[in-house]
């Protein structure tokens, strides 16, 4: 067991706000033992706002042995090689999504950690919410009967300007559009509760209200390896956005989880709610209107997991599942016809 758990955090852009929050509030249990950003006044900034110490340079935390884990919130470009630094002096790894900008970049992560013999868990926040944490319970209780079809849809909005910034929506910095970079989050939730997708046909595009290389839209028919069926739904077009969804069809009912609420109706006739609606979920024009209470109970389980020498939750493998489906939904497009998972 580890008594305090110290975190280097790398990276501190627009990803980092909820983070730093969410380690300010576990104060009492995780220490921060340093924040590397390339920009000298980014770091300066970040530490004058919540208190943290900065590092002058990485192998400064690479080698500080009060350093159990690296927080790596480094744009998707950047991430192979503080992961390669941090894993093989040691420190566990919790990244940001995606963990690379294709599969066979997350593959490769996953092959270095497991190679250093440390932990790789992956920053999907939406698993923690306390909805999506009563549906988990609810699906591997059988409390649906068999799932036979599937629903997912993010009907977000993002202005130009978000894309205007440098590199974002690019293969070269972020590996993609709306899929890897926002649907990425309820893609995993889906897949979490659901098991993996067998077969996908995919159709993405570009819409005329946003200038950028890649998909502003996205969507798909799946057959999953249990035999439900479903649809994938994903746009950053959308103004002036909504609240993410997923509905799962059962055999002894359906159910909803769309803003923190779950609404339930059985198949005899009555209907539950639970849950509260959440008070932002970064669907509109600002990207981080949500809470950081996620983050938090992310971050705890991860140090509990590492402490207790188990694996993470969400896993480096998770994402690498997540990763392969957005993968083949744009390969479905770009050829125009359906791929096989396994192939």
């Amino acid at each position: 067991m580890i008594d305090r758990f110290g975190i280097a955090v790398v990276g501190a852009g627009m990803a980092a706000l909820p983070h730093a929050r969410a380690l300010r509030d576990l104060s009492d249990r995780i220490d921060v033992c340093g924040v590397y950003t390339r920009n000298p006044e980014t770091r300066q900034a970040f530490s004058r706002e919540y208190g943290f110490p900065v590092a002058d340079d990485l192998g400064t935390l690479v080698a500080d042995p009060a350093v159990d884990a690296l927080l790596l919130l480094t744009p998707p470009d950047a991430r192979l090689d503080p992961i390669r630094s941090f894993a093989e002096a040691g420190k566990h790894i919790l990244s940001e999504k995606p963990l690379g900008r294709t599969a066979e970049e997350a593959a490769a992560c996953i092959d270095i950690c497991d190679r250093a013999r440390v932990k790789l868990g992956v920053v999907f926040q939406h698993r923690f919410r306390a909805a999506s944490v009563k549906l988990r319970q609810m699906v591997e209780d059988g409390a649906l009967g068999s799932i036979e079809l599937v629903r997912a849809e993010v009907p977000w909005w993002r202005d130009q300007s978000y894309y205007d910034a440098p590199g974002r929506g690019t293969r070269a910095r972020d590996g993609g559009g709306v899929l890897i970079s926002q649907a990425i989050h309820t893609l995993d939730l889906m897949l979490s509760l659901t098991g993996p997708v067998a077969e996908v046909q995919a159709l993405a595009a570009t819409t005329g209200l946003h200038s950028l290389e890649c998909e502003d839209f996205a969507t798909a028919g799946l057959r999953f390896a249990s035999g439900a069926v479903g649809s994938v739904m994903a746009t950053t077009a959308a103004y002036p956005g909504e609240p993410e969804s997923i509905r799962l069809d059962g055999t002894k009912g359906s159910v909803t989880l769309r803003s923190g609420i779950l609404r339930v109706h059985w198949r005899d006739g009555t209907e539950e709610t639970i849950g509260e609606e959440a008070t932002g979920t970064g669907g509109g024009a600002d990207p981080m209107a949500f809470p950081h209470d996620w983050h938090m109970d992310l971050i705890s389980a991860f140090a509990d997991a590492v402490s207790n020498g188990q694996e993470p939750v969400p896993s480096g493998r998770d994402a690498l599942r997540v990763q392969q489906l957005i993968d083949a939904m744009i390969r479905s497009s770009d050829e125009g016809r359906a791929i096989r998972m396994e192939d």
